[in-house]
């Protein structure tokens, strides 16, 4: 016997994970996994990490919205959302999360033994993240770690041995340096907000302005991090034109960050995670 799911509760469960916010991770994803692969890897590798990243990344933001579901309802920008004001219970909630682990640790044994001993890392900082603007404003950092994991993941499923890290190590480090900033970024949207309720974000601490200056100077360290990983494996033309348009999609975003940070961080970011995997394609 089947249990038909109404479609209303499809569209709730669909925002509370937002399925849209896997642009983010999922071109880095597979940019990982071409440097690890040498290439693209076989249709069912590929098609084995969609799933684990899939999985990951719902699991990521279910653990977010779980933890902070408090601060989301006292936040204005956030009591819409599906646990702050009801619309899901926690106990759904958690059922997701259960199974989006079960597809990503599934996936990550079908990909490789060295795949499942290290994926309880992920979970472990998705679930470390939401707690350190508490206490730190290394948050936005803890994001960075956390989500970089993403092409490392890629990369682990492509090359199957830790062996050859160096291949992935410039990746990695704009991946942890580009979702810093944009973090930092975000949370300018929530600084009176963060200041009230004595959270640690960046902007709360230092003021929007001096924070938007760190967020673009992990950028260009970031965009600097990809000028060396073309110098050193992509070198061809094509990926230096990739590239050129990282560099120009920085400046735009950093030329508006102040005055639209919700453009600059959901509509750019989202197209510079395209361009990466782009970058990498073309240099592979």
């Amino acid at each position: 016997m089947t249990v038909a799911v109404p479609a209303s509760r499809i569209r709730t469960y669909a925002s509370f994970i937002k399925l849209e916010h896997t642009i983010f991770s999922l071109p880095l994803i597979y940019a990982g996994a071409l440097i690890g692969a040498h290439g693209w890897p076989s249709l069912s590798r590929v098609l084995l990490i969609l799933l684990a990243g899939a999985g990951g990344r719902v699991a990521a933001m279910g653990f977010n919205r779980l933890i902070d579901v408090k601060i989301d309802r006292l936040n204005p920008r956030t009591k819409m959302r599906e646990l702050a004001r009801g619309a899901m219970t926690m106990r759904e909630g958690w059922l997701v999360v259960l199974a989006s682990i079960a597809v990503y640790l599934a996936s990550a044994a079908a990909l490789a033994p060295i795949c499942l001993a290290l994926s309880p890392i992920p979970l472990a900082l998705f679930v470390i993240y939401p707690y350190l603007k508490r206490v730190t404003s290394l948050a936005h950092l803890g994001l960075g770690l956390a989500w970089s994991t993403a092409p490392l993941g890629g990369w682990l499923a492509g090359a199957q041995s830790l062996t050859h890290f160096r291949d992935i190590q410039w990746l990695w480090f704009f991946s942890v340096l580009w979702v810093t900033g944009f973090d930092i970024i975000y949370a300018t949207m929530d600084e009176a907000f963060d200041r009230e309720m004595a959270l640690h974000a960046l902007p709360a601490k230092m003021g929007k302005k001096p924070a938007l200056q760190v967020a673009a100077i992990l950028h260009a360290a970031a965009f600097l991090a990809l000028c060396i990983l073309w110098r050193d494996q992509l070198h061809t033309w094509p990926s230096l034109a990739w590239l050129i348009a990282i560099g120009a999609l920085f400046i735009w975003q950093h030329l508006i960050s102040d005055r639209r940070p919700d453009v600059a961080f959901f509509q750019l970011n989202g197209v510079t995670g395209f361009l990466v995997f782009g970058f990498v394609l073309a240099g592979t």
